[in-house]
């Protein structure tokens, strides 16, 4: 074999060689962009306004099975997560109905402790009524009454240290899910923690869960 044999054979090599490299450790290096629409589509305003009850409800259903969980929102890029999380409160605000409670008032025994008013954060995510928490002796109750929130998807009633919690950052990592908002609409009763010092938390928050979005917050106070 020459020596022009041998130097094609070996550029050959390297050639392959690097080849594979690059085709293996690519991943590492290469975003898969990925560029999704929320995968529900809105009917158009007249069409919703001639959809009976079992119609909207068969779209509600639709709607919040296309709602993505909390961790694939996370992977968004921030303008991915901008535009959908836009699409998702839009067609909440217009698909989903409102959810009534009407929790009994707890026994006469049970005594204030601190109370506020909700007030929506902006136009768009409105709030109203009152948040009273009651007590007797170790234990609190986190009371709704004459509540109203705009409806949203894997809402979450919160207690926050923070005063004015505007925004997600303000929650602050020690804040207390209550779990699941119960309803939309009208009086409804959380239990707290036994021995919550009080003195530590000073609003209540109504807060979509997958999209880090405050709909209302109530500041508490004696």
């Amino acid at each position: 074999m020459n020596k022009n044999s041998k130097l094609f054979i070996g550029i050959l090599v390297v050639a392959v060689v690097l080849a594979a490299g690059w085709y293996l450790a690519s991943p590492l290096f290469i975003n898969n962009a990925v560029d999704e629409a929320f995968p529900f589509e809105m009917p158009d305003a007249v069409t919703l306004a001639n959809m009976d009850d079992d119609e909207m409800a068969a779209l509600e259903t639709e709607f919040m099975d296309a709602v993505p969980d909390e961790a694939t929102v996370a992977d968004l890029s921030d303008e991915d997560r901008a535009a959908v999380t836009d699409e998702v409160m839009a067609a909440a605000a217009a698909v989903m109905a409102d959810k009534a409670m009407d929790d009994a008032m707890p026994a006469t025994e049970w005594v204030t402790a601190v109370s506020g008013t909700f007030a929506g954060v902006d136009n768009f995510h409105e709030g109203a009524g009152t948040a009273v928490i009651l007590q007797q002796g170790n234990q609190s109750v986190l009371r709704f009454e004459d509540f109203r929130v705009t409806n949203g998807p894997d809402l979450h009633v919160i207690l926050s240290k923070s005063s004015d919690p505007i925004g997600s950052g303000d929650l602050g990592d020690d804040h207390i899910d209550l779990g699941s908002l119960k309803g939309n609409v009208g009086n409804q009763n959380y239990e707290l923690p036994v021995d919550l010092d009080l003195s530590k938390y000073h609003s209540v928050v109504i807060y979509c869960q997958p999209f880090h979005v405050t709909f209302a917050a109530a500041s508490l106070s004696n």
